[in-house]
């Protein structure tokens, strides 16, 4: 096994093994990560719904169930674009709501076509005037963009504002509302049956305990394992056969 001539061989099984520990050890990781998730969406559903505004930081309130009462203003509502209803494309609306005082807090209103809806003056057709009370969740948003896609983007040297985003970025979207937004927003909950646009919709979460990762652990270290074992197991008969 410590020959020269087994050097290349003696190599290529201590990559093969040291990725498959690396690999067990990222699934550990993704475990941790998981349960923590999984934690955290248990704790924060079976909290009372949140009324808004509201003292304590929200940004550690994911998911949390919230409401808010004010009036919607309909000249700052911006869209997310590439969204589908499972039928036909469209976007998301985002309105803010004004509430009491002077803050305000983005409200995902829910799924339009994307036919009839090209630009801002369309969207007035769902325009919901009064006071209103809403009732959803707390999103954080996403300001990276998701590897592999398109990044949201940037201002030109004659724009003030962007109309259609990809990602729902709190914090670059604020930079253009002329008042304070709170830094979340809120995702409606789903009306059953509801038909007419703007359709609230809640994505599958999965609340999975973790499980899979810890298997998949298992299974990469089991390969590590074997990588050493086989291989001294394979030098063993070998070196008994040039004896015998």
């Amino acid at each position: 096994m410590f020959s020269r001539r087994w050097w290349l061989a003696n190599l290529l099984i201590l990559i093969a093994s040291v990725v498959c520990i690396r690999l067990s050890i990222w699934q550990v990781d993704r475990l941790h990560q998981t349960r923590s998730f999984y934690d955290h969406m248990l704790a924060v559903q079976a909290m009372p719904p949140l009324n808004l505004p509201a003292q304590g930081d929200l940004t550690t309130m994911e998911y949390r169930p919230v409401t808010a009462t004010g009036t919607y203003d309909f000249q700052n509502q911006i869209a997310t674009r590439d969204q589908y209803n499972g039928v036909q494309p469209g976007y998301h609306l985002l309105t803010p709501l004004r509430l009491s005082g002077e803050e305000a807090v983005l409200v995902d209103r829910g799924w339009i076509p994307s036919d009839g809806n090209s630009t801002p003056a369309d969207w007035h057709q769902y325009d919901q005037s009064g006071q209103v009370t809403v009732s959803g969740i707390i999103r954080l948003g996403q300001a990276q963009p998701t590897p592999g896609s398109d990044a949201d983007p940037t201002l030109m040297p004659n724009q003030t504002r962007l109309d259609f985003w990809i990602y729902v970025n709190v914090d670059r979207i604020r930079q253009q509302i002329p008042y304070p937004i709170l830094p979340i927003y809120i995702q409606l909950t789903p009306i059953p049956n509801r038909a007419d646009p703007p359709i609230p919709i809640l994505e599958s979460l999965d609340l999975s305990d973790g499980s899979t990762n810890l298997n998949y652990a298992i299974q990469w270290c089991l390969f590590a394992i074997l990588f050493v074992v086989g291989y001294g197991y394979y030098l063993w008969r070998k070196d008994l056969r040039k004896k015998s």
